[in-house]
């Protein structure tokens, strides 16, 4: 996107209502969204994102799209469910579905790209409260899946089934990667946010279940396989002691968490949480702190910790703020799912043929063949060698070769 491009689509971001969810104006918030969510992954490749995160700071747009995902989040789990079990609920297409659910995905992989940024963090506000809430529901999912194999997910019609426990999946492990980013900036997190990852939610122990579980490594047929790129691979068995990026942000979250003399202080080391810290110990292998070297500190405060009793957090006076987004969504729309739903199946879910190609049509301007190519993490093979191929067939527009 050229400068004065991005601008306009930043400037567009605005929130929505639950019931104009996969409405026209709520796709064309969609479709700008998805502009920006490509451009930053496109300019982090190359270095550029600065432009993107300034005009996101400047007009004030993480809040907004913080609440356009918690809207869609209740929207899943609210009036989906409802909107499956009208008589009258018989989609043409389960395009328009389809987009709604995807939208989730969009802006988490937006937010994942740009809060690497401290400025980022702090434009949030008050809604980091909600983002933070989001993350470890997000983050209870992964747990829940790492103990019975699979993702708790709304089940909608049969033909989605599969690409919403996908998604799903896909959907808390970026969620993980931004809880990461806003540990990062603990000194600088309201003290209300402090608390709620700490003592409310109390993450520690959340992640230490995820490093327990580890839900994105499996083992299928005797095989080792880590999910990574959005894809499983197969580990070779020189490579399975290899650190993935997921298996980073969680210990990277737990130093961020366990080490800052802020957390220390405000966290209730009581019998319980040190048992759950303490199995830590045992994964602190010398393979894995020759990887992530910080982890040696780690492995100090646990020994520390397992031969002291911490003093209790001080009984500070503290008036804890609420995740307002999600309130205020709720409060709004409570008793009305069910009309919501009913709107929603005349105005959204029943589209006409011209305006299903006529959506189709601006899709198809957004998702361009060369801009996917651009996007996709791994390099076209040849189709008859699999060497790394750099033509592409001009009739098909399919298949790749090296060489004639």
């Amino acid at each position: 996107l050229l400068p004065a491009e991005a601008e306009a689509l930043v400037r567009a971001l605005q929130g929505t209502e639950l019931r104009d969810a996969g409405g026209k104006g709520w796709l064309r918030q969609h479709e700008c969204v998805e502009k920006l969510n490509m451009h930053a992954i496109l300019s982090t490749s190359t270095g550029q994102e600065q432009l993107l995160t300034e005009l996101l700071v400047s007009y004030a747009k993480i809040p907004v799209l913080i609440g356009e995902l918690i809207s869609v989040e209740i929207w899943k789990h609210k009036i989906f469910p409802v909107l499956c079990r009208l008589e009258d609920f018989k989609p043409r297409s389960t395009f328009p579905i389809y987009v709604v659910l995807h939208h989730e995905a969009s802006i988490i992989n937006l937010l994942e790209t740009v809060f690497f940024y401290k400025e980022i963090c702090e434009s949030a506000e008050d809604s980091i409260l909600d983002l933070i809430d989001y993350c470890y529901r997000k983050l209870t999912l992964l747990a829940a899946r790492s103990t019975n194999g699979q993702t708790a997910v709304l089940l909608p019609p049969q033909e989605l089934q599969k690409q919403a426990e996908t998604m799903e999946f896909e959907i808390s492990l970026k969620a993980l990667s931004v809880l990461r980013f806003i540990t990062d900036q603990v000194e600088s997190l309201p003290l209300s946010a402090l608390t709620r990852m700490l003592n409310t939610h109390n993450l520690p122990c959340l992640l230490v279940e995820l490093v327990e579980h580890c839900p994105w490594s499996c083992r299928e047929a005797g095989k080792l396989k880590k999910f990574e790129n959005g894809a499983w691979h197969v580990v070779p068995p020189e490579d399975q002691v290899k650190m993935t990026k997921l298996d980073g942000q969680v210990w990277l979250a737990l130093l961020n968490l366990l080490l800052s003399p802020e957390c220390q202080r405000k966290y209730h080391f009581d019998g319980f949480n040190k048992s759950q810290l303490l199995k830590l110990r045992a994964f602190l292998t010398d393979v894995l702190i020759d990887q992530l070297p910080n982890l040696v500190e780690l492995q100090r405060f646990l020994s520390h910790l397992a031969v002291t009793e911490p003093a209790p957090p001080k009984k500070d006076l503290v008036l804890e703020q609420v995740p307002i987004i999600w309130d205020h969504i709720l409060k709004k729309n409570a008793g009305k799912w069910e009309a919501i739903a009913k709107h929603q199946v005349k105005c959204v879910f029943s589209p006409t043929e011209e305006e299903l190609k006529f959506q189709a049509r601006r899709w198809a301007q957004t998702y361009s063949l060369d801009m996917m190519e651009a996007l996709a993490p791994n390099k076209p093979r040849c189709g008859a060698c699999g060497t790394e191929a750099a033509k592409r067939c001009s009739r098909c527009r399919n298949e790749w070769y090296c060489t004639r």
